[in-house]
């Protein structure tokens, strides 16, 4: 737990502005399980989560020199949890290599290894939208290769194209349908999906 007692906060932050290892690892013990839980709420991935507090606490042993100077310190802290949280999620989300993983991991999964039924719902709804926003011809290749599981030889055979035609159609409707999804769906929401399902 965070301290209750302002001075003795205080007293520690000024021990840690002068490098006192020992005052710092008190102060890491103290607020560890409340940031740990915060920044799980909202980039819901315990890996992510532990990351991010090891971020926070680097932030503030290397500006240990001016924390004396900050009037309320846990509002501070958690301040700077939020930011490192917010920041996260915005680098997920301009990163198509992160994008491509969590689609992987999603097409790969089984919707029993997500975090709960009403996500899974959640994600299927979704998938449906996107997949009823393609064209004629990409929606039946697609649904024949993921829900009917045909092979794109007997894709090709039974619509007479190519296999390099059906091919390209299931390329481009996936690509479609992940960034349908990274735009519709939440993102926090996508990488709680994502780890339920890497973690299952």
């Amino acid at each position: 737990m965070a301290f209750r007692d302002p001075d003795t906060e205080k007293k520690l932050l000024i021990l840690i502005s002068k490098g006192d290892e020992k005052a710092f690892q008190s102060l890491f013990t103290s607020y560890y399980g409340q940031l740990f839980n915060y920044i799980l709420s909202i980039v819901k991935s315990k890996q992510v989560a532990e990351e991010l507090v090891m971020d926070v606490f680097l932030k503030i042993w290397l500006g240990k020199e001016i924390i004396p100077r900050i009037e309320k310190f846990n509002a501070f802290i958690f301040r700077v949890a939020h930011n490192k949280s917010i920041d996260f999620l915005r680098s997920v989300a301009r990163d198509p290599k992160f994008q491509d993983l969590l689609w992987e991991q999603i097409q790969l999964s089984n919707n029993n290894h997500a975090d709960s039924v009403m996500m899974a719902r959640e994600y299927e709804a979704k998938l449906r939208e996107a997949v009823s926003l393609l064209s004629p011809q990409k929606k039946k290749i697609y649904q024949m290769s993921r829900e009917e599981n045909m092979t794109h030889d007997e894709i090709a055979v039974q619509l007479n194209l190519s296999k390099h035609t059906v091919n390209n159609h299931i390329v481009e409707a996936q690509r479609f349908i992940r960034a349908y999804l990274t735009k519709n769906c939440d993102m926090a929401f996508l990488l709680a999906l994502s780890f339920g399902i890497m973690a299952g």
